[in-house]
């Protein structure tokens, strides 16, 4: 397959695990040919680092650039659909991190914008083309619990205040817990049981100002500005139900990230937030939970590797994994379980996805994706 050449826009953090597979597991299919971060310092210590032809400082650079096929947008969450949007305008497939948009209608008017033009949009996260999860969705596609009945999932910690140097934003709009962790439980959610038709929820903000106890910004006061507690029921198309709790607003918790109960059995889902296991599966008559193989590959921190699905759809003429209608539906249920608690009602959901295929058994590291 012939490489396809993105351009990174935002050099944060999070852009290391990226340059870093880019440039190592994933070379074969993919050429990051520039980058670009507001601060010239960061643009120019990856191009510096993995040798890359070119870093920019402005995204309307990056965006001129002609060779470029698909930008990787890890900006920040309030600057998604910017980027994505000058992607598409400039006539390039965009990828971004999570999530989608910090509101429905900034997802909406992505998501329509690349369907006229053609091209591309998804995002991350990508965790559940891990080799945890798909492992997980092999048990439930081969019946081994049955019909799933219900799922409860549980992303409980107590803030970033205490290790993060930039909390600030986890309390601002379009983060909370929901909106920062929401996207791995309720993509890896809907990949195993499918869309969901209507959610209700309940909300709160449990400390209306938080301290940072870090290093960099040791004692400065957040005011809190959107739900730390946030708990939404679901009920799934396939008549399934499901609760999902996300919370910035308790100590300690021995809660499974997410346990899936069908009607010849249960399964514990390993973390969401991550590519590998445990898994463990409790079937009629055991009185204890077994320990399941990991059967396929991707196990490690493997951040990219939605990018690269979407490369090789690209180049194959299919739909990619990690699409916008996943990635848009992801944001409307956590907008909804909002919108239910705000308006203390039922909030049916007007979008939905069909899930794609799961990544073929066998597949070898950095080998093309079919």
């Amino acid at each position: 397959m012939e490489r396809v050449k993105i351009g990174i826009v935002g050099c944060g953090c999070i852009s290391g695990i990226y340059l870093q597979n880019f440039h190592g597991m994933y070379k074969d299919l993919v050429e990051v040919v520039a980058v670009c971060d507001l601060i010239p310092e960061r643009a120019d210590a990856a191009k510096a680092q993995y040798n890359i032809p070119f870093a920019y400082y402005t995204d309307e650079e990056i965006m001129a650039n002609p060779d470029i096929e698909l930008i990787v947008n890890l900006t920040t969450p309030d600057q998604h659909k910017l980027v994505n949007v000058m992607a598409l305008n400039a006539g390039k497939h965009a990828y971004c991190e999570k999530p989608l948009a910090v509101t429905r209608q900034d997802g909406e008017e992505q998501v329509k914008l690349a369907k006229e033009k053609g091209l591309m949009l998804g995002g991350a996260p990508d965790t559940f083309l891990g080799g945890g999860i798909q492992t997980c969705r092999k048990l439930i596609d081969e019946g081994w619990i049955g019909t799933p009945v219900a799922v409860h999932a549980f992303m409980t910690c107590h803030g970033h205040e205490s290790w993060h140097p930039d909390p600030e934003f986890y309390y601002k709009k379009g983060a909370g817990p929901m909106f920062d962790m929401g996207p791995y439980y309720l993509t890896a959610l809907t990949n195993l049981m499918g869309p969901v038709k209507s959610v209700s929820g309940s909300t709160r903000i449990t400390f209306p100002t938080r301290t940072i106890t870090s290093e960099k910004k040791y004692g400065q006061i957040i005011e809190v500005e959107v739900p730390t507690h946030i708990v939404g029921i679901m009920n799934f198309e396939s008549g399934a139900i499901g609760t999902i709790v996300t919370t910035f607003d308790v100590w300690e918790s021995e809660q499974a990230c997410i346990e899936l109960y069908g009607s010849e059995g249960s399964l514990r889902v390993p973390d969401p937030n991550t590519f590998g296991g445990p898994i463990q599966l409790l079937r009629p008559g055991q009185k204890e939970w077994e320990n399941v193989p990991v059967v396929y590959g991707y196990q490690e921190n493997s951040r990219g590797l939605g990018v690269v699905d979407m490369c090789c759809a690209i180049r194959q003429g299919r739909k990619a994994r990690a699409n916008s209608d996943q990635t848009f539906h992801v944001l409307d249920l956590m907008c909804a379980f909002h919108d239910a608690a705000d308006q203390k009602k039922t909030v049916e959901l007007k979008s939905r996805f069909d899930r794609q295929p799961a990544l073929p058994m066998g597949l070898m590291q950095g080998a093309e994706i079919r």
